[in-house]
């Protein structure tokens, strides 16, 4: 199951788990503030509206983020980008834990956010360059298991701390913690190099200047690709914060059900998410990255349509999480390695960095959409048509672009075609 691993040489796997780690960590600082609302509400008389915005303008911070990220690991590489993103994501979370307001916190996680969405850019293109074509999507797949390691980690301290902690310590405490992943760096710094393919580019290439990438990708050469991969990224994004923002709200208000404030619950929830990204791994390899994004979005779709339409009970909702989680993001799996397979050695971080972080954007926006339709019609209504339309322009963007399972990386700046399988 694992041989692609076993193929690693001991520098490639020191490389793999340093952005594993980098990965997980990530996902854990992001996640402590999800559990940390309830808490500062009580503690701030915060407002649910007030929680919300912090919440968004660490997505939104992080799109930004992303992008430049990518843009500055095609110029100063992959590994120097992947040690300051994570730097950045640690210090903004432990100084989180100093704020006294609504203000102070809302300025520390849009700083945060930076760190945040420029980690996954820089990961996902080291690991994608350095892996062999044949395994890019096993490895990258199971790379993007770590956010559901982390969310697991996020939920266990939190319990921890908010439980043998005074609330007021408790949520600090937490926070201060996640200045942990700066620790990473010794290991990056000591282990990991740059993917040989970058090195190649560098040596026989120009490097882009600051824009040079920005333009490059935004040339009548890459427009189509670059539009096209942001609305796969729009749909997979936006389907996942239409359900995963809404869905708890209409089980507990529409249908009544307590057991989701529970942990077992969320646990349920996470090993879901654990397996549908290795499972997504895997598929991307035996079956293509556009078969994978659309047996996934199938998937997603009909798991909201059982959660939305047909009764169901405590037993039987708590059941269905494993599938839910399992669903909802077994389709980012292919997304690392597709990606890194369509933009050219030069200016491959300004383009994942650009299209991934477009999708968080604008799909930022899904869960406001949702709640306004649902003054209108249903809630359960109004989440099952968003994550149609959100699945729906994944699975159209998804096939309007080439196969690339089993393409060859080159080090030039043109993609090496013969290899895309147009299947």
């Amino acid at each position: 199951m694992f041989s692609w691993y076993r193929e690693f040489s001991a520098k490639q796997r020191k490389t793999f788990w340093a952005c594993y780690g980098g990965w997980a960590l990530d996902a854990m600082d992001v996640q402590f503030y999800t559990f940390l609302i309830p808490t500062l509400i009580a503690l701030w008389s915060m407002s649910q509206a007030e929680a919300g915005v912090i919440a968004s303008s660490t997505l939104i911070t992080s799109a930004f983020g992303g992008w430049l990220t990518g843009i500055l690991a095609d110029r100063y590489g992959r590994v120097l980008m992947l040690q300051v993103t994570i730097l950045w994501y640690s210090v903004f979370t432990a100084l989180s834990g100093f704020a006294n307001s609504f203000e102070q916190l809302l300025v520390l996680r849009s700083l945060q956010g930076f760190g945040f969405g420029g980690e996954w850019t820089a990961g996902a293109v080291l690991v994608g360059e350095m892996v062999r074509a044949r395994h890019r999507g096993k490895a990258v797949g199971t790379l993007q298991s770590g956010w559901a390691v982390g969310w697991a980690l996020a939920a266990l301290l939190s319990t921890l701390a908010l439980t043998l902690l005074p609330p007021d310590w408790g949520w600090r405490a937490l926070l201060f913690f996640g200045a942990a992943p700066a620790l990473l760096l010794l290991f990056i710094r000591r282990y990991v190099d740059e993917p040989a393919v970058f090195l190649e580019h560098a040596a026989s290439q120009p490097r882009e200047n600051f824009l040079g990438g920005v333009r490059r990708i935004f040339s009548p050469e890459l427009l189509r690709t670059t539009v096209l991969c942001s609305l796969l990224s729009t749909g997979a994004l936006g389907g996942y914060y239409a359900l995963m923002t809404w869905l708890p709200t209409y089980l507990r208000v529409e249908r009544g059900l307590t057991v989701l404030s529970s942990g077992l619950y969320l646990g349920v929830i996470i090993a879901g998410a654990f397996t549908g990204y290795l499972v997504g791994a895997y598929l991307a390899d035996l079956i293509g990255r556009r078969r994978n994004f659309l047996l996934y979005s199938l998937s997603s779709v009909g798991i909201v349509g059982v959660y939305t339409h047909i009764p169901i009970s405590n037993e039987t909702m708590l059941f269905l999480g494993f599938p839910l989680g399992f669903s909802a993001v077994g389709v980012f799996s292919g997304i690392g390695p597709f990606f890194t397979e369509l933009f050219p050695t030069g200016v491959r971080g300004s383009g994942q960095g650009f299209c991934y972080n477009a999708g968080r954007a604008v799909g930022a926006f899904f869960p406001a959409l949702v709640g306004f339709l649902s003054a209108s019609m249903s809630l359960g209504q109004a989440i099952g048509i968003f994550a149609a339309a959100a699945y729906g322009l994944l699975v159209i963007a998804a096939y309007c672009l080439p196969e690339t399972m089993g393409k060859e990386l080159v080090a030039g700046n043109a993609p090496r075609e013969e290899s895309i399988r147009n299947a």
